[in-house]
């Protein structure tokens, strides 16, 4: 294995953040030592105003005392900063294809399926209506393959990742479903592959019970913010 110096690699998270745990895999695949550092993102500290003062979210990576933040910057970087186990494809149009999918995980599959959580009524059904179209293509994405690279896991896995673990949460405390594996088979397949890789394993994973408490004081406290969403 390359040897690294990994003692001046520092994560600043949130336990329950999907975009938090992909830089968390990112960074197993790659065998990166690392400190995890958890932040109270309800009760910001001063460390993560002065790490990210653009965004003052979570992740932020800080190697070398240099911080980086947006989960998808984070993986390009420890990608090249790393080159074991790559996460991109090396030809120019299948890397560029890869962040176009990667940003409609974030911009379409999230988004609908987070609506989908904090809303009700009308609302959520057009979000629920949604998140079924933007899943459409990716099932599309999927077929045939393992990853939606091929056979190894890669940049588009980790981001969209939450689907596998997340998503089913979502649906429960939502009363919704989205995600139904007779008419997503290469949905349920991949999500298999993915959540029995050896690098995303539960170590990675928050704890179902936990994350469904939090998410059902999520929607409650958020329902009347999205009431009037999308009139």
């Amino acid at each position: 294995m390359e040897k690294r110096d990994e003692s001046s690699v520092k994560l600043v998270g949130f336990w329950v953040s999907p975009f938090v745990h992909r830089v968390r895999w990112a960074l197993k695949l790659k065998g990166v030592e690392y400190e995890y550092i958890e932040e109270d993102i309800f009760n910001k500290s001063p460390l993560l105003s002065e790490l990210n003062p653009l965004y003052k979210k979570v992740p932020v990576l800080v190697h070398d005392g240099k911080p980086l933040s947006d989960s998808s910057i984070i993986l390009e970087y420890v990608d090249q900063k790393w080159r074991s186990n790559p996460l991109f494809p090396d030809d120019p149009y299948q890397r560029a294809q890869a962040h176009l999918w990667a940003r409609f995980a974030d911009e379409k599959v999230l988004e609908s399926a987070w609506l989908a959580l904090c809303s009700e009524g009308k609302t959520q059904e057009r979000a629920v209506k949604q998140a079924i179209e933007n899943l459409e293509h990716v099932e599309e994405k999927l077929k045939g393959k393992r990853f939606f690279g091929g056979d190894i896991i890669g940049h588009v896995d980790l981001m969209m990742g939450f689907i596998s673990y997340m998503l089913p949460v979502w649906e429960e405390v939502g009363g919704v479903k989205i995600l139904d594996p007779h008419k997503f088979p290469a949905i349920a397949a991949w999500t298999n592959n993915f959540l029995n890789h050896e690098a995303i394993k539960a170590e990675y994973l928050p704890p179902t019970a936990e994350t469904s408490t939090y998410f059902q004081w999520r929607r409650k406290e958020l329902i009347p913010v999205y009431a009037s969403y999308g009139q």
